[in-house]
């Protein structure tokens, strides 16, 4: 399993038009037979801050998601939302 964070600052007049369009991204990603979670949360502390929590079943599954139609066509859309963003991270669970 892939676990990725994408974590970004929305311009406070946006954030209800990113959400709206990235819950389109959340349930299109969601129906993906690669996907184990796909979800958009935010900041309890700061409503700007926004961060895609997503967990995949392997590289592959990352590979056909990022070459979807609905994440090539949201995400560009989704940028000029943005105040800044981290880079994308992905992480594997430690194993004990």
């Amino acid at each position: 399993m892939i676990k990725i964070v994408a974590r970004s600052i929305v311009r406070p007049e946006c954030i209800q038009q990113y959400q709206a369009l990235a819950r389109e991204l959340v349930e299109k990603s969601q129906a993906e037979a690669g996907n184990i979670s796909y979800t958009l949360n935010q900041s309890t502390g700061d409503p700007r801050v926004h961060c895609f929590l997503e967990v995949w079943k392997d590289q592959a599954a990352i590979d056909f998601h990022n070459a979807t139609e609905h994440f090539t066509r949201i995400v560009p859309q989704l940028r000029p939302m943005r105040e800044s963003s981290d880079p994308v991270e992905l992480f594997t669970e430690v194993s004990w």
